[in-house]
Order: C-alpha cells, then structure tokens, then sequence
C-alpha cells in the first residue's frame, strides 16, 4: 500500500503518452450521440470499443450492460480486484455518449475527427466525457508500473454509461439492479472540472434538480375582453400572478416548506469559497447578463453553488401575434425549474410545488402540474477521508494547494449515492474554457495528463487509509 513515486509515474505516463492519445482519438471518432436514435449504433460501437480496451487495459472482468430492457444505450462494467486483504472498493463513473455535433454549428473543424493544435486535442467528447473517463485507463497502468504491483491497491470498478447526454433515463434502474456488482466505500466521479488551469479544485458537490410545466385553463375558449373581461377568471393573469409569487422581497423561494431541511454553508466553507480568484464582471460578462441578482445575504459563487433556487423557464399564453386582440385567453402555461441542494427531498418539493399552486389559484381556473426528470443533489463532507485522498493525489500531481468548489448544475452522481449509500468524490481536469456541448469541445493536454497523474496517485493513497500514510 506504499505510496506511488512520483517521478516514476512521470517517466511511465510520458513513455506511453503518445498511444494513449492515439487511443482516445480512435475513441473520439465514434459518434456516440445519445439523443439521436439514428446514432444508436454508433453508441453501442463506443460501449464495445471501451470493453475492449479496458480488457486491454488489464481489467479481469468487462461487461457491458443494457439498459432498458435492451431499448436504451448500453453502460460498460469493469472490475480490477486488489488482491489485499481489507483494501477499500472504488467505483469509477463516467460517460461514453457525447452531445449533437456538426460543423455547420460553428466547428472549424469536423467534430468526430480529433486534431491537436496549441496543445490542445478538439473534438465533441474531448472533455465532455471520455477524456476524462479514458485518463484512469493510463492511470492505473501507471500505479501499477512505478509500484511494481499486479493489481490496484484498491479493488477498482468501473461504471461507463451511455445516456447521460439525454437525462440518463435508465440510470436509476441500472443502479438498482447492480447494486451487488457496483457495492464500494466511495464513488470517484470524472465528468466535472476545475476552476482554472493555474488553479486546481475539487468540487464537493452538485445540486438536484426538479422541473414542471404548470397549465392553466379558464374559459372553454378565447373570449371577448370588452363583454366578459373583469368578471372571469384569466388563465394568463393568474399565471402572472404565479410568478410573481414565487419569490419574496429577499428574492428567497416562497413556497412554503421549500428550505425544509436545507444543509446551510458553514464559515469555513464561505471562507474557501471566497479564497477563489472569482472576477464578478467577467463571470457576468459569461453569463451574457448585465448585472448579478439573488438571494439577498449571499454571494454569486454561494447562490449558483449551494443555495436552493426557482427559476421561470418559459411563460406563455393567449395572443402572442403582431398587433392587438383584445381576448381573455382560454389557457396559459408555466414552465419552471428548481435547484435543490443537500437536504432538499425530491418528492417533498414536488408535493409543495402542488400545494403552494392550488392554494393560490381562484375558483374557474383548472390546472394541471406535469413533473419531469428529478435528480437528488449530492454533498461530500470536507473532512471525509477520502476526499481528503483525492485533494492529496491532485495535489501531487498539480504541485501546489487545491481548493474546493462545487457546481450548480445536476447529474446523476446522487444517484449513485443514494442506492449504494457511499461518499460522491469528483476527480475531474477540464477547464471552463473547454466549451462542453458548445462547438471546438477540446481539451488541455497538460491536464488531461495531470488527470492522469491524479489518478495514478490515488489509489494508494485511499488503499492506505485515512491519512494517506
């Protein structure tokens, strides 16, 4: 369980560097776009590329799963056992499907032939996901060289999904299934990123998400404004009323229940966020907006990382052509979005949104509340061990201090955590300036390596135990 020597992982990674890169080129050829059932093919042709190499790789055991009762795009399983006696079990989740690309959006060059240029490899799925997914393949194969070992000092799996593009539909069931197959002490995530390329992170975790379309419906049909306006109920006044309710003078969620056991951000962890080198007026400049605005008492970087949001998506209803049409519209719509974190239940907020809208809605208004996709959100402590672990290993690799972020976005990462019960870790290397499901997706070479590195360090790192020694 001796730690793995730096230099020799060094000297193994940039003797196999250039295979490795062709590898993943041939990977990147394929496109694995999950959304696109012409492409159904091309996702399966990933999944079995992937089994063979990490059959290559070393893995004794490779399989890949259906999903779906065979109608969804299949997951690739792989297992490395350690061999020692108590090593802990980690698994490794990532994705293999890749957004929509073509070079009429803006690619300058074909999106599913690789190129490097400026150090850095561009293609759809660069970073978004199987860079990231391949570096553990060279990782492993560089623990094992500088340590001499035969097989990871942890018992290593290995889970590869391939819808995660489109909302991993089947990836709860998947889950649930396998749940003996995918049992671990901790979860190592590689599809997220780092703050910067000169500042190394690691995210702590991710926000849930709940979504719904409110429909509103009042008269049997469009009706005059001058003979009925006044004295009936409009759909679209109330959808109105609605959102303006939704929030109160402090811009917090008014929907009662809705902080119902929220997990709040302590000191310390306000402190790491703002030790961050966060420019406010570029971050808005990349949110193409002209001002920041939230929840009052916190900071953009605590709003989008670790406070609960509700945010309207899409409102519509009665006349929207040129000119005027004095009606009262038979319907109106909403559509809203709600970012959860830790704390937060899924069902629960479901429940609330129902009863909050029913109770603010006047007799003749029908609706209906349609919910679609829930994703938990998901919270390592600071102080677990293995997290501790990761930010060891990255800083190895890195060579200086590692800080801590979190991402406001969703992904099936609590899944995992809430069916197997373990820790979420996340171990990732791009960059913001990777454009992920934008046109020219690449990756930085040098982190890409670096992820590699990471990896390479980690599993002796956990496999020795809580501090790393």
């Amino acid at each position: 369980m001796s730690h793995t020597p730096d230099s020799a992982v060094r000297a193994y990674i940039e003797q196999h560097r250039a295979a490795f890169l062709d590898d993943l080129a041939e990977w990147l050829r394929i496109p694995s776009v999950s959304a696109d059932p012409g492409r159904a093919a091309d996702v399966r042709r990933s999944a079995d590329w992937l089994a063979a190499k990490l059959k290559e790789t070393g893995f004794p055991t490779v399989e890949v799963w259906e999903t779906g009762d065979g109608a969804g795009a299949p997951a690739v399983f792989a297992e490395w056992p350690s061999g020692d006696e108590g090593a802990p079990t980690v698994l490794v989740y990532g994705h293999h499907d890749v957004q929509p690309a073509a070079r009429e959006d803006g690619w300058h060059t074909d999106p599913f032939e690789p190129v490097v240029k400026d150090g850095r490899l561009y293609a759809r799925g660069a970073a978004d996901d199987k860079g990231q997914v391949f570096f553990h393949t060279l990782g492993v194969r560089a623990h094992l060289a500088a340590t001499g070992r035969t097989a990871p000092a942890v018992n290593l799996k290995l889970l590869v999904e391939g819808e995660e593009e489109f909302g991993s539909p089947n990836f709860p069931a998947l889950v649930r299934a396998h749940a003996d197959r995918l049992a671990c002490d901790s979860v190592i995530v590689s599809d997220t990123g780092m703050w910067a390329e000169d500042t190394p992170t690691v995210c702590t975790g991710m926000r849930g998400l709940v979504e719904c379309q409110i429909d509103l419906y009042g008269p049997d049909q469009d009706i005059h404004s001058g003979s009925f306006g006044g004295a009936v109920p409009n759909p679209a006044t109330e959808a109105a009323r609605l959102v303006a309710a939704l929030h109160d003078e402090d811009r917090r969620v008014a929907i009662p229940g809705f902080y119902d056991g929220v997990v709040e951000l302590t000191d310390a962890e306000r402190e790491l966020f703002a030790e961050l080198p966060f420019d406010e007026e570029r971050w808005q400049r990349t949110a193409h907006s002209h001002a920041t605005l939230g929840e009052a008492g916190f900071t953009t970087l605590e709003r989008v990382w670790a406070r609960p949001t509700a945010e309207v998506n899409g409102i519509g209803g009665g006349y929207q052509g040129p000119g005027g049409k004095t009606i009262v519209p038979s319907s109106a719509m909403l559509k809203l979005s709600f970012r959860l974190v830790a704390g937060q239940d899924t069902d629960r907020i479901q429940q609330a949104v129902r009863e909050w809208t029913a109770a603010r809605l006047p007799a003749g208004i029908r609706h209906e509340i349609t919910f679609t996709g829930a994703t938990r959100p998901c919270l390592t402590p600071l102080d677990h061990p293995a997290l501790r672990s990761v930010v060891r290993a990255m800083g190895r690799a890195f060579g200086q201090k590692v800080r801590f972020t979190r991402e406001g976005g969703s992904g099936p990462a609590a899944d995992l955590q809430d069916v197997l019960g373990v820790p979420v870790l996340f171990l990732g290397i791009s960059v913001p300036s990777d454009g992920w499901h934008a046109p020219n997706e690449k990756v930085e070479l040098g982190l890409l390596m670096k992820g590699v590195e990471t990896a390479a360090h980690l599993w002796g790192d956990l496999a020795a135990g809580p501090d790393g020694h």
